[in-house]
């Protein structure tokens, strides 16, 4: 029986990006054994921050240390020669390759998987990329805005009259690794039957894009599009509203009458028959918002949310990252797992992103640090001696 789900796979991450390094690491957080194979000086990752205690070190990158813990980690200069063979001879024992090159650039070095199936026909290769590996776009550089801008997304969020609005974070990135886990381990249950892999051509833009499916759909079906909201008196039931000590959203539905909704707010008035279906309220918006807005900067933003789930009402609190690190949900379920890191000691991470009810994650060891494992792979693993080690680094290969 399995300890873990995916602890027979064997995983190579040359990724350099948050896609292909969070989707490998979604592996390794399940069993996978993931080795990173970084350029001699570290991946491009490793320049990202923020950074611990501000100081720009390639191991105190935040964003390097949260997609790739529970992943061991070499270097090596793939584009040398001996670089090449070294790849090769790791690509034989290996199930999978997840790479995020502009396209075409493996099959420049001589890595495209059809090379590397003449020697391992079950290897799969998952590449990530802004547009993915064919097309007019294939080609373009991009970034996480560019790919949110390109996606529909962008145009239909924020407030009528002003700029489209991207939501903060790297979400696009993020899609598109998880997308990129999800296709890529349906592609290895084929393989896992036929004994032969396949290539998988991920578009972060499409990843994006398809969470647009239901707007889209709306077009070829009635030529219009979701709307961006309104400046002034769409804020009920469709942004987030002030209290007196932060922020909160709410929504009808649940198990709430509206009834129950005039009560929860203490105000009568939302009785009245301007504001008894959704039409009305929206065409009625100013004077709802200035009514529920009145009430809530009298409260505080976690009375309002104990006092909506007694009333079955749709209602969220807009948690800062102070509240989300110490959510009381989130702990509960053992979301934050905390690992010692050589360099910056013990840290508090979001970890566990779905739970196996028989195959549970495992939180086995931090980001490497660079080359910390080519002892380990390059002379325990693959066979070279200690001399030939020193070498390959003399030579600037690892």
């Amino acid at each position: 029986m399995l300890n873990n789900v995916f602890e027979n796979l064997t995983i190579l991450d040359i990724s350099e990006d948050v896609s292909g390094s969070f989707c490998a690491r979604l592996f390794a957080d399940y069993g996978a054994h993931v080795l990173k194979i970084e350029p001699i000086h570290g991946a491009k990752l490793r320049t990202q921050g923020p950074f611990f205690e501000n100081d720009p070190h390639s191991e105190k990158s935040f964003s390097f240390f949260t997609h790739n813990f529970n992943k061991k980690g070499i270097t090596l200069d793939i584009e040398s020669a001996i670089g090449k063979d070294i790849f090769k001879d790791l690509a034989s024992r290996a199930d999978l390759i997840i790479e995020s090159f502009q396209p075409g650039r493996m099959k420049e070095l001589g890595l495209d998987l059809a090379t590397l199936q003449t020697i391992n026909p079950k290897l799969s290769m998952t590449s990530i990329t802004p547009f993915g590996q064919t097309g007019p776009y294939k080609n373009f550089k991009s970034s996480e805005l560019i790919n949110y801008a390109m996606s529909l997304i962008m145009s239909i969020s924020g407030v009528q009259g002003q700029q489209p609005l991207k939501h903060a974070g790297m979400q696009a990135e993020y899609e598109g690794g998880l997308f990129g886990a999800g296709a890529t381990s349906i592609s290895l249950f084929k393989s896992s039957l036929t004994g032969i892999g396949e290539h998988i051509d991920v578009s972060i833009t499409e990843c994006v894009a398809s969470t647009m499916m239901a707007t889209q759909s709306i077009y070829p079906f009635i030529g219009g599009t979701q709307t961006r909201r309104k400046a002034e008196g769409s804020n009920s039931e469709q942004a987030a509203q002030a209290t007196n000590d932060g922020w909160v959203v709410w929504q009808t539905g649940g198990g709430a009458s509206w009834e129950d909704i005039a009560n929860f707010f203490e105000s009568p008035e939302l009785l009245e028959p301007k504001f008894a279906v959704r039409e009305q309220r929206i065409a009625n918006g100013t004077e709802l918002d200035n009514i529920v807005e009145s009430y809530m900067k009298t409260k505080g933003k976690w009375e309002l949310f104990r006092k909506a789930s007694e009333a079955r009402m749709l209602f969220g609190v807009a948690q800062t990252a102070t509240e989300l690190n110490n959510c009381e949900q989130l702990k509960s379920r053992g979301f934050y797992h905390q690992i010692e890191h050589p360099y910056m000691g013990n840290v508090n991470v979001p970890a566990e992103l779905f739970k196996y009810s028989a195959t549970p994650f495992q939180m086995r060891y931090p980001a490497p640090t660079i080359g910390e494992h080519n002892q380990e792979i390059y002379i325990e693993n693959l066979g070279f001696t200690a001399q030939q080690l020193v070498k390959l680094r003399q030579i600037g290969v690892i």
